[in-house]
């Protein structure tokens, strides 16, 4: 898999086309920059761009309701009372 590949798959993963469709673009384009180039140097400057926008993205993109905390707390508590009920109903 190549960079253009996992920047789609990671764009993808941060719903950035809703959030921010410049930035996404913007962060394929050095992509596929990156991909196409030989020159050491061009590299290094689209890498760093690139990770720039990539790390705002990554700020900017929706919680996940499976990766909240408080989510989960409430979740383990739900499941601790209704044992508890069952335990003491049987």
């Amino acid at each position: 898999m190549g960079i253009v590949d996992k920047i789609t798959h990671e764009l993808e993963d941060l719903h950035a086309d809703e959030t921010s469709p410049g930035m996404a673009a913007v962060a394929l384009d050095l992509a596929q920059a990156m991909a196409a180039s030989d020159a050491p140097t061009a590299k290094a400057v689209a890498a760093r761009e690139l990770r720039s926008i990539m790390a705002d993205l990554r700020k900017l993109a929706p919680v996940g309701e499976e990766e909240d905390a408080v989510n989960d707390i409430a979740r383990q508590r739900e499941k601790r009372r209704a044992d508890a009920r069952k335990a003491a109903g049987g």
